[in-house]
């Protein structure tokens, strides 16, 4: 597919939500990746390189991921930042952590390009595979090729803040069920010729990891949205809202009225929301005693 054939997303929108990105990842699927990785020699990285650890961070943004994770593994890293969008890379590059967990060395190089042409070659040496609220972008046929491809390589994924369908609002409200469920439809909608699977990734990725061999642990990885998250809820209902309602224009001006209304609650701190997200780690090959689950 062309690059502009993918969606992009502007970096107001991923700083803004990166804090509650932080606090929703699911930590504990760090014990059975280190485990994996500490059975296993780290690759050399590519010339110039701190060495230890290869990381691919695909549809990498601003790098929120990288800033999370590189401090909580430790060795030396050697950060590949994929993403179509030459600001993103570089705001991403210039803010990835120089040192990781135990004090040594971080360094990174960017790569612009489309990750649905990754291929097992390509990915040769690499430690880890990681992305962020990228799976439910993605076609069938996309995630069947990022599967192939990363087992194929030996490379275990952490796939994490995968949409999940469900959204809780605080207080209720009778049209909460049909802005959710057209929401939902418009995650998989198909768009220039591309059937994404939304809130079907994570589902759609775990059978096609399981399928080739692999080992998936999933967790919970909710966004909780309260008074000191004010700004990121007032715009995710706008996007919310506004999904739902390019899916199904009859709901207006229902939908015009629901958004009022829940900004105005938002704005007088009256509203907390719970958007669902799903984290996945795929091991290659089969369980050990230590990742059960």
């Amino acid at each position: 597919m062309n690059a502009s054939d993918r969606p992009r997303f502007a970096p107001r929108w991923l700083e803004l939500r990166e804090r509650a990105d932080a606090a929703a990842r699911a930590p504990e699927l760090l014990h059975p990746l280190l485990e994996w990785l500490s059975a296993r020699p780290a690759p050399a990285g590519p010339p110039g390189s701190t060495g230890g650890l290869v990381i691919r961070d695909l549809g990498c943004g601003t790098g929120s991921m990288g800033r999370w994770l590189a401090v909580r593994l430790p060795g030396p890293q050697h950060w590949v930042l994929h993403d179509l969008d030459p600001l993103l890379l570089a705001h991403a590059g210039a803010r990835l952590p120089v040192t990781a967990a135990d004090g040594t060395p971080v360094d990174a190089t960017t790569r612009r390009g489309d990750l649905a042409a990754l291929t097992a070659d390509d990915l040769a040496g690499t430690s880890l595979v990681t992305a962020s609220a990228l799976l439910d972008l993605l076609t069938r046929e996309e995630v069947e090729a990022l599967a192939e491809a990363c087992v194929d390589a030996g490379s275990p994924v952490l796939l994490a803040l995968s949409v999940a369908g469900r959204v809780e609002l605080t207080p209720s409200d009778p049209l909460d069920a049909e802005i959710t469920e057209a929401f939902n439809d418009h995650q998989r909608r198909t768009d220039q010729g591309r059937a994404l699977l939304g809130p079907d990734a994570v589902e759609a990725a775990v059978a096609a990891f399981e399928r080739r061999g692999a080992t998936v642990l999933v967790r919970s990885s909710p966004w909780r949205l309260g008074c000191a998250e004010s700004a990121l809820t007032a715009e995710w209902l706008r996007g919310w809202v506004g999904a739902a309602h390019a899916q199904r224009p009859e709901l207006a001006p229902e939908a015009v009225a629901y958004l009022g209304r829940r900004l105005e609650e938002c704005a007088a701190g009256d509203l907390s929301v719970a958007v669902h997200h799903t984290d996945l780690l795929a091991l290659p090959g089969p369980p050990s005693a230590g990742s059960a689950g």
